[in-house]
């Protein structure tokens, strides 16, 4: 699990961060969470759709993903299996202008 401010949380803390306002995107492909699950209140968000998710107009991005569309200096939080591909969701989301 990343964030920017903690690279690494526990999911205790994401428990803990999840009573805030706060998104949770989930960037493992689809089929992963077909066969594994997802941590509730989740989005499903494939690390090779995010750059394009994150740019979206507001209104796609709802229509789309079920959630209203993050601002750049609203809480996300992403995670993924093993942390490698949150953390690439995470550089990408800042190079996009996300604190």
């Amino acid at each position: 699990l990343c964030a920017g401010g903690a690279p690494n949380l526990s999911y205790q803390q994401l428990k803990d961060l999840k009573k805030t306002n706060v998104l949770h995107i989930d960037v493992r492909e689809r089929w992963e969470i077909d066969r594994f699950g997802k941590i509730p209140a989740s989005i499903n968000i494939p690390l090779g759709e995010l750059v394009e998710a994150l740019q979206m107009d507001p209104m796609e991005f709802k229509e789309q993903y079920n959630q209203k569309m993050p601002s750049k200096s609203d809480p996300v939080i992403f995670s993924c299996l093993t942390g490698t591909r949150s953390k690439q969701a995470l550089s990408f989301a800042t190079s996009l202008g996300f604190s």
